[in-house]
């Protein structure tokens, strides 16, 4: 049996290769709006209260987009917003960005940072895996000459036993890749239901759509209407951009795939940018003060006090700020 270390006892192979149940087991676990033109609009009715905004009503769009836009947790952020304005008594520029922060901070930095933990540990098993797979091909091998299969035969008990180790090494350290996502299925419908919920507060049906049109600063005064100087646009895809090319940095070698989903990232931060000269001002704030949150986590998540606290692999910088920058100007400005 292999330990954990990776001297090796007996096979791998469970019938026809035998388990390695013992030898994952042996370790102790790890830790553990401006809609189309359309013929007439719908409000939309909120629980609290609130008036909603304005659906488009045309065949085939006003079903999913109204039933969202008038979904419950569309209106609990609409009610989050406007408790937040009045508890506060912010004007509503500043009492949209203090909002952004709170969630930003409360809910998605501690998914972000339980994200790179489990990062953090799927990396730290690719050596063992590295290990085990040799071994494995190794007693395949020997076993193939002994049953007589072929070499579709031995890929498939190859491939077959070596996903089963890996999942009990995923179970061992509390690991799964899917946990890393759980940051995604968060803050993709929070993100979704808090724009909704500022749309419908910034359209004509809204009970605070004066409010809201007063309730803006410096280039946007009106935030029920969108930025004519581009300048929320532009600060979003900007914004944007500056987080993917800093996560890029990061990865040394990207795979195929890796580049290719930089590449279409980057694309959709660029077409963020018209998208957002079409919203409601609110909006725009919104995303913009809500990228910038992430990109601040995102260069936080990085310091050696913070992966000390979430007990991570050191840098091998004890100056990755610097480190960043300089990679950040060798790549892009020489």
């Amino acid at each position: 049996m292999l330990s954990v270390g990776g001297s090796v006892r007996s096979g791998l192979l469970r019938f026809p290769v035998r388990g390695l149940c013992s030898v994952i087991h042996r370790k102790s676990p790890g830790l553990p709006r401006s809609a189309l033109p359309c013929l007439h609009r719908l409000p939309v009715r909120t629980v609290s209260g609130v008036g909603g905004g304005d659906v488009p009503a045309g065949p085939g769009v006003s079903g999913w987009y109204s039933s969202l836009a008038d979904s419950t947790p569309v209106h609990l952020c609409e009610n989050f917003l406007v408790s937040v304005q009045q508890v506060s008594g912010l004007p509503w520029w500043l009492s949209i960005a203090v909002a952004t922060v709170s969630v930003r901070t409360l809910i998605t930095l501690p998914l972000a940072a339980y994200q790179l933990v489990i990062v953090s540990k799927v990396e730290a098993l690719q050596v063992e895996i590295s290990e085990l797979a040799k071994r494995l091909r190794y007693e395949v091998s020997v076993r193939a000459r002994e049953k007589g299969w072929t070499d579709k035969q031995s890929r498939f008990q190859f491939q077959k036993n070596l996903r089963r180790i890996v999942s009990q090494l995923y179970i061992r350290d509390n690991c799964h890749p899917f946990k890393a996502s759980l940051l995604v299925w968060v803050q993709l419908p929070l993100w979704i239901s808090l724009s909704l919920a500022l749309r419908n507060l910034s359209l004509d049906h809204s009970a605070l759509q004066c409010d809201l049109a007063a309730g803006g600063a410096l280039w946007f005064p009106d935030l029920t209407s969108p930025d004519s100087t581009w300048i929320l646009p532009v600060c979003v895809g900007l914004t944007n951009l500056l987080i993917i090319e800093v996560f890029s940095l990061q990865r040394i070698s990207p795979t195929r795939f890796q580049k290719l989903v930089l590449n279409f990232m980057r694309g959709f931060s660029v077409l963020m940018v018209p998208i957002a000269a079409t919203v409601p001002s609110s909006m725009a704030l919104y995303w913009f003060t809500s990228s910038l949150v992430g990109f601040c986590h995102n260069l936080l998540l990085r310091s050696p006090v913070i992966r000390k606290i979430l007990r991570l692999p050191t840098l091998q910088s004890d100056s990755p700020y610097r480190d960043l920058l300089s990679a950040f100007i060798n790549k892009y400005c020489k």
